[in-house]
């Protein structure tokens, strides 16, 4: 029998399965199972995370952060590409035109953003299909996706495309769960949380760590909706959680009545490449999403570099990364740095040292030893 046709198996016998108490530990030790069954599935026979680069899928990273478009064959991915970067990008009416990984970049308020036009995915590309799991894999590097949709067939698609990347261990717009589960040598199983558990039972906890033979550790749950598919993926520590935007391209194709109804899909932006309608909002969502930090440097007794600003991301933007990312000695021969902005406590400027974390558009000074 094949792996898929093991998870197939399984998952039917969890459909059959009717959750109750007496259940919740078998419906457990199925979950672990599928999970498991997966993770060899995108591996694959070499044992390697996530199906490897392949021919033209490996590209060289350049610019701040990194988007990467998904999305069915011809629904505009090149077209859209094409227009923000002025990268070539092989556009046509049929479809499977885009074979390889086709890089470019367009500069947003003065930061280089990388743009990866992947070749369409089709249904079932997690489980090697139309060189899906080369195509997933690169979105799993990814700071943004952009799921391209076709508004005539949104819906559909886009729960299709979920899936898909959802079984590469790829969680959209989600945030990891307060989930902590620390292995030990002995003392068995102890679970804490500080919320009621309102989607997952002890029983079903027991189930999945016997599954995965941890038999000693402590787990403290911190969130109340956590779900038996939360657990597992801490367990399997590879999951990666990258913001998502749906672009609803052709737009032009559409009524103003059809529009108002897509602009109720969460996380959306309907757009038309071919007639560049919207793509203001778009790259304004894409901005906000990125969650990128401009930091501008200021010569003492100069006025500030508006035109060139220091990118950082959100999480790494303080002053020593502010200093690495224009030169390293820099951090090293810094006595203080002054900044202006939302960072500041004065107007007037704030005294400040490595540790010191910047917001986006504030103004460094940096005084040396």
């Amino acid at each position: 029998m094949t792996t898929l046709q093991k998870i197939k198996e399984i998952e039917d016998e969890m459909a059959r399965t009717q959750k109750n108490k007496a259940t919740s530990y078998h419906l457990g030790l199925l979950k672990a199972k599928v999970a498991k069954l997966r993770r060899e599935l995108i591996q694959g026979p070499s044992g390697g995370g996530g199906g490897g680069g392949g021919l033209g899928f490996d590209v060289a990273r350049t610019g701040i952060a990194s988007v990467g478009f998904v999305g069915f064959p011809s629904v505009g991915k090149s077209t859209l590409m094409s227009k923000l970067t002025g990268t070539h990008s092989e556009v046509a009416a049929y479809e499977f035109t885009t074979l390889t990984t086709v890089p470019g970049t367009v500069k947003v308020h003065g930061a280089p953003i990388q743009i990866l036009d992947l070749p369409g995915i089709v249904e079932g590309a997690v489980d090697g299909r139309g060189r899906g799991r080369q195509v997933i894999a690169v979105a799993r590097t990814c700071n943004l996706i952009f799921i391209v949709l076709d508004v005539l067939k949104p819906l559909g698609d886009k729960k299709i495309i979920e899936a898909e990347l959802e079984g590469f261990g790829i969680r959209l717009n989600k945030k990891p769960p307060a989930i902590v589960v620390r292995k030990k040598d002995k003392g068995g199983v102890n679970i804490t949380h500080t919320v009621p558990l309102t989607k997952i039972d002890q029983e079903e906890i027991k189930a999945v760590l016997s599954e995965y033979k941890i038999s000693s550790c402590d787990i403290a749950i911190r969130q109340a909706d956590v779900t038996l598919d939360d657990l597992v993926d801490v367990i399997e520590g590879n999951r990666v959680y990258v913001p998502a935007i749906y672009v609803l391209n052709k737009i032009d194709a559409i009524s103003i009545e059809e529009l108002d109804l897509l602009y109720k899909i969460p996380n959306s932006v309907p757009i038309s490449s071919k007639e560049w309608l919207n793509v203001d909002e778009l790259i304004d969502v894409m901005w906000e999403k990125l969650d990128l930090v401009r930091a501008y440097t200021k010569p003492r007794g100069l006025a500030p570099d508006y035109d060139a600003p220091v990118v950082l991301r959100k999480g790494r933007s303080s002053v020593e990364d502010f200093c690495m990312s224009i030169h390293k000695e820099i951090a090293k021969q810094m006595k203080y740095a002054v900044v202006w902005g939302s960072s500041a406590k004065h107007s007037r400027g704030q005294k400040v040292g490595l540790d010191h974390v910047l917001e986006d558009e504030d103004v460094v000074t940096i005084v040396k030893k």
